[in-house]
């Protein structure tokens, strides 16, 4: 205030002889905000990284339930904000002329907080209650493309967050190695595609492999290792770690024995 009274006095008065003294006083005080304006800034929260674990969500609505579906998901969404670590979540309505499906983009600041909302009592009823909305939901969380064999599965829905990738793919090697062998003495024995050309006969084997690994195989080594193929976010015992490491290694070991002796 003294500053501007000042610049007033001297307008008035033009004392021409202290200019320069009150231009020096105005230039210091702009300065000193300045400063104070940037350490202010460089503690607001607003430049720290916020880790963040995002699911998305789709839904396909029968046209004429637009509306019913917004006001039932806005209901969702005042539940998820009640839940420890919500940040916001992105609805996106559909194209005109595409198919009737509605994204929704959830935001947790963690991987653990965004499971506990997804794995909730309260999201199960909302869900359930919704269904007369819309015909189906799907949702993904996936990093590794492997996540399809290890993910717990609900009705439709695909709890990604998955095992470590290094664990899942010692669980595909044990489950892709006998199989693999095993399908291959069989064809050799029965004389099965000896005579095909390798392309031909590479694709058929790969789809009768792949079936078989997805139908039978693969629930089957995920239901035994279940104890060691936990979500990587959730901590574990280091017994337990190595414990279903030395299955998986054993298991091997003992797979490449045995056909070696075949």
């Amino acid at each position: 205030m003294a500053i501007w009274e000042s610049i007033r006095t001297l307008i008035k008065g033009r004392d021409i002889a202290n200019i320069k003294s009150i231009n020096d006083s105005l230039i210091a005080s702009l300065a000193a905000t300045a400063d104070k304006t940037a350490e202010l800034a460089s503690l607001s929260p607003i430049n720290e990284s916020i880790p963040t674990a995002s699911l998305v969500i789709e839904h396909i609505v029968p046209r004429g339930k637009g509306l019913e579906f917004r006001w039932w998901h806005s209901k969702l969404t005042r539940a998820a904000s009640r839940h420890q670590g919500y940040l916001r979540t992105d609805l996106c309505a559909p194209i005109k002329g595409s198919q009737l499906k509605w994204y929704s983009i959830l935001h947790f600041d963690s991987p653990e907080n965004l499971n506990r909302w997804l794995k909730s009592q309260e999201r199960d009823k909302l869900i359930e209650s919704g269904r007369k909305i819309f015909k189906t939901y799907q949702f993904k969380s996936f990093s590794t493309g492997l996540e399809g064999w290890f993910s717990h599965q609900t009705g439709s829905e695909q709890f990604g967050l998955g095992p470590p990738a290094w664990k899942q793919n010692l669980a595909v090697i044990l489950a892709l190695y006998p199989v693999v062998m095993l399908q291959g003495l069989l064809f050799s024995e029965l004389g099965i595609m000896q005579d095909w050309h390798p392309a031909s006969s590479m694709l058929v084997n790969n789809l009768i492999t792949s079936s078989i690994l997805t139908w039978i195989v693969m629930p089957f080594v995920t239901r035994l290792m279940n104890f060691w193929l936990q979500p990587a976010h959730q901590p574990m015992p280091p017994k337990t770690n190595l414990l279903g490491t030395a299955i998986i290694a054993s298991s091997l070991g003992l797979a490449l024995v045995l056909f070696n002796v075949m």
